[in-house]
């Protein structure tokens, strides 16, 4: 069976996790702001926006109203309630 599409914020939440999974964006740094990422990521900003969200639900990302959008997380510490116990 073939794999379902994933929408377009998806594809761009789990582009900007694997920047932080990978440290290019460490905890604590600052995203770009909203209009700079439509141009860095060539997405509208709806897509932005809903990708901060899905961010935000994973635990990466936290936004502090006219601040910014900052890495909280990482990609591993997520998963760590995941992981089977040993």
């Amino acid at each position: 069976m073939s794999e379902l599409p994933r929408y377009e914020y998806v594809k761009l939440a789990d582009a900007i996790a694997a920047d932080i999974a990978v440290g290019k964006l460490p905890q604590g740094a600052a995203l770009p702001g909203e209009r700079a990422m439509t141009d860095l990521y060539r997405v509208s900003i709806g897509t932005v926006r809903r990708a901060i969200v899905e961010l935000r639900k994973r635990g990466l990302v936290a936004t502090l109203p006219a601040k910014g959008t900052y890495v909280i997380g990482t990609p591993e510490t997520e998963n760590e309630e995941d992981a089977p116990d040993a």
